[in-house]
């Protein structure tokens, strides 16, 4: 049988992939993508979606809680597991069928089925009907990522879970370990120690949420703690030792062994590119560490073959996947297409309370050598937060002392994630202190405390 013939084949349908082949028809390319298991990938069905819809199930439990805050009753408050659960992966399916839905609207065809590249410019698709064999000019690698595991650490999905586990759980954990604090960890950890887990979290780093401002991750530790939450920092598990309903954790600690035992440990210790089986190291691409090396418009020096998303680097986040997509399908339909900026892209962490940032960190910032003005303001001094019952809070803000260039913003507190954005669209047009001093925030909002930060960096501030 011949090989059908496209102008453009992804592999991996997660959200950079399938957003690379929309814009590809958009184009007026003739597109294939090919996914070995779910059509909006792990973001969409054991990541992103489902965690937030699971977390956001923990926040209405947590309110109900403080009912009495508000002038209301709510007696006798518990939750079902499982329906949480169920909601949480009916969500899940909703979006990930609208992704199907997409695909047939935007004339993409779809294969099910395992990948591989025998040659430049050739897909061949293992399905369950037998096998495809697909040529384009142009192929974009979209595979994604999976769970890191450490030997010793391995999951078992009984008493060691990794996030897929921790988001179908089988039971309650009662006294849970979280490996990792960074967003999938501290996000889990949040979870479960709102639903009463007596929950320890051990990071290797010098502080929660690493990759973050120091000055959050301090704030976030205070409240995590205040929750009931164990933060053990610079802390390593060495072994793990399994026993019926039981782990002992082996926790190196200021050079000294401590063992604590739990029933149930979730291991959030990073990931790994999805990058074995493809044939790839024979067509010649590089690999670093099990993901792909590529330049500024993720070419991988292969003619004609392009990596996006987890599978060519930091950092992990669904939307940078996304933008890198619509990027190589413009660059490819001979579009002018602008590379995707590490520094532009915003983190966003759903634990509560949550977390947000973009742009440079303090020292990252004063480490490259800038002259810089730090602007704070606390959600204490703002009525929309003290309204909302969510006095707890901080935003902080970093210029170019010399041109007034924002040089990054970090936020801890409620809705934070939505947030961010603002700042994140100053960046992108080169916003200047002045400009956000100028410009009017309504009121009451959560986002007057953002210009106040501004002002702040400026010794201007008018609420503190």
């Amino acid at each position: 049988m011949a090989a059908k013939s496209f102008d453009l084949i992804v592999i991996g349908a997660g959200p950079g992939g399938y957003v690379a082949a929309i814009r590809g028809a958009q184009l007026g390319l003739s597109v294939a993508i090919v996914e070995r298991e779910h059509l909006g990938g792990i973001c969409l069905n054991w990541g992103c979606i489902p965690t937030k819809a699971m977390l956001r199930s923990s926040e209405v439990f947590h309110l109900m809680h403080r009912a009495k805050e508000f002038g209301l009753k709510a007696d006798n408050i518990g939750y079902d597991l499982d329906a949480v659960v169920k909601r949480s992966r009916k969500v899940a399916g909703q979006l990930s069928g609208g992704i199907g839905h997409l695909m047939k609207k935007n004339k993409v065809t779809v294969f099910m089925g395992a990948a591989t590249l025998p040659a430049k410019g050739k897909v061949s698709v293992k399905t369950d009907k037998g096998t495809e064999d697909l040529t384009a000019k142009n192929i974009v690698l979209a595979t994604g990522a999976r769970a890191r595991e450490l030997p010793g650490l391995e999951a078992d999905g009984d008493l060691v879970w990794t996030y897929k586990h921790a988001l179908e759980p089988k039971r309650m954990p009662k006294k849970l370990l979280v490996i990792g604090s960074g967003a999938i960890g501290i996000e889990f950890a949040s979870f479960y120690n709102t639903l009463g887990a007596d929950t320890t979290v051990v990071e290797v780093m010098d502080r929660v949420l690493p990759v973050e401002d120091a000055e959050i991750s301090a704030f976030a530790k205070k409240s995590f703690e205040k929750q009931g939450m164990k933060i053990m920092q610079k802390a390593m598990v060495k072994k793990l030792d399994r026993a019926k309903g039981k782990v002992t954790a082996h926790i190196e600690v200021g050079g000294k062994i401590e063992k604590q035992d739990f029933d149930t440990v979730i291991s959030a210790v990073g990931i790994v590119g999805n990058v074995e089986g493809l044939g790839l190291e024979a067509l010649g691409v590089k690999l670093d560490r099990t993901h792909v090396v590529t330049d500024e418009y993720c070419r991988t020096g292969v003619e004609g073959l392009y990596a996006i998303g987890d599978i060519a680097g930091a950092p992990w986040l669904a939307h940078k996947a996304s933008h890198e997509g619509v990027m190589v399908a413009d660059l490819i339909g001979g579009k002018h297409a602008h590379p995707v900026k590490p520094e532009t892209i915003a983190g966003c962490t759903y634990c509560h309370p949550q977390v947000a940032s973009v742009g440079y960190t303090e020292a990252k910032a004063k480490e490259l050598g800038y002259d810089i003005k730090v602007g704070r303001f606390p959600f204490i001094g703002n009525g929309k937060a003290i309204a909302l019952g969510e006095p707890e809070g901080m935003i902080k803000t970093i210029f170019d002392a010399k041109t007034g260039e924002l040089l990054g913003a970090h936020m801890v507190g409620a809705e934070v994630t939505e947030l961010i954005q603002g700042y994140v669209v100053g960046r992108q047009l080169e916003t200047t202190e002045e400009d956000l001093m100028n410009t009017v925030f309504p009121h009451p909002t959560l986002s007057e405390m953002m210009h106040e930060s501004v002002l702040d960096a400026y010794d201007r501030v008018i609420h503190m």
